[in-house]
């Protein structure tokens, strides 16, 4: 017989007692209501502080959809066109240079436009030892770093503008690479609403989707209920406290200047299953419209081209292309997968992971507090037992 809420509870149980993973929290849904949820391991392995639903984790990278969708709301109400130009919004963006192979600087050809930034496809890059600019950004990282341990943190428009002095990868909508791009558009909502970032998101997303445990920060008060980080020691050989700064982001432990529109949000499983579920509605979301169905098409369609996806090569995203800041399945046999074409989603730093299934009506809601962590093998084993389980 085929059991799959043991199955998955076999899976966790069997990565914490391998060291996989410290603990973990995993919601499956289909059609808005819950199918399983399992709390396991530790939230706090050190304070002896267990694995709980309404455990608060980092999100890390899985705060980039929720950034397109802010962008994409901008873009419904006529405030931007997805082709402006970014030195529109941010000046300091106008002139950008590019390194070429041979270490030399020239002018890009054109300027960043928003779409680019969507798309991964501006040029902008991560701190990253294996090129001349991620070596730049690494550096502007440590400064930063720097300030922020001496009392003196960088906010989100002035990290904008520190971000364009670095040169580009290549010239804008050439190739992709996984970048800042999404950072770059949380200073540009700021500039387009006249509001902080966070305030912008609380207001028009967060608020009317009941996610009253998602934010830039942890209150006082909520500060019992958040998940711990480790990572692997080659040292000891198992998963320790992490508890170093990490791009820039602040402690979480109050009100933040810098509001990392690709890194910075902590969420709960539920707040984020409430994400998820706006989006398979349609924009929908207990009666009240976000955004409009086409343009969640639009979000969660392939928009590499050829040359673009070249780059778009780690292994876990083998069959897929990338939408507005979400990877999107196109080929399932090249995947291993037994999900639908069409299935899209992300993951974060830390291993958080989400999988929504437009035509199966499905979410998959996987979080864990592994740094480094990537699409994880236990995430790939429960995404495959909860497709064999739909009917």
């Amino acid at each position: 017989m085929f059991h799959y809420r043991e199955i998955m509870e076999n899976i966790i149980e069997e990565g914490i007692a391998k060291g996989n993973i410290v603990g973990a929290n995993l919601l499956f849904m289909q059609h808005g209501r819950e199918l399983h949820f399992s709390s396991q391991g530790y939230a706090d392995r050190e304070a002896g502080v267990p694995m709980s639903r309404d455990t608060i984790f980092r999100m890390f990278s899985m705060t980039k959809p929720i950034t397109a969708v802010a962008v994409l709301m901008l873009a419904e109400r006529g405030k931007l066109d997805l082709w402006d130009r970014v030195s529109m919004y941010i000046p300091e963006f106008a002139h950008m240079k590019v390194m070429e192979e041979n270490g030399s600087l020239c002018c890009a050809k054109r300027e960043i436009n928003i779409w680019d930034l969507l798309t991964m496809t501006s040029g902008i890059t991560y701190p990253d030892m294996g090129c001349e600019p991620g070596r730049r950004m690494d550096a502007l990282f440590q400064e930063i770093k720097e300030e922020l341990e001496a009392g003196h943190p960088t906010d989100t428009m002035m990290y904008c503008r520190r971000i364009a002095g670095i040169p580009l990868c290549f010239h804008p909508g050439e190739k992709w690479r996984y970048g800042l791009s999404a950072d770059i558009l949380g200073g540009i909502v700021e500039v387009v609403s006249g509001k902080k970032f966070g305030q912008y998101l609380q207001e028009e997303i967060f608020t009317p989707l009941q996610m009253e445990d998602t934010g830039f920060f942890v209150p006082k008060e909520k500060w019992h209920r958040f998940a711990a980080n480790y990572r692997w020691s080659e040292e000891t050989k198992r998963l320790e406290p992490f508890r170093q700064n990490h791009l820039g982001l602040e402690g979480y432990r109050e009100d933040v200047t810098y509001e990392s529109g690709g890194a910075g949000l902590v969420s709960t499983i539920d707040d984020y299953s409430h994400f998820a579920q706006m989006l398979l509605n349609g924009g929908k979301y207990n009666g009240e419209k976000l955004l409009g169905r086409k343009t969640i098409a639009l979000m969660t369609t392939n928009h590499l081209n050829a040359a673009q996806a070249v780059d778009f090569n780690w292994d876990s995203l083998w069959g897929h292309g990338y939408g507005c800041l979400t990877r999107v399945l196109q080929n399932p046999g090249e995947a291993g997968s037994n999900a639908s074409v069409g299935e899209f989603g992300w993951d974060g730093w830390t291993g958080n992971y989400i999988t929504m299934d437009p035509s199966e009506e499905m979410t998959l809601l996987y979080f864990i507090q592994k740094c480094d962590a990537g699409t994880t093998p236990e995430i790939r084993r429960l995404r495959m037992t909860a497709y064999a389980a739909l009917d």
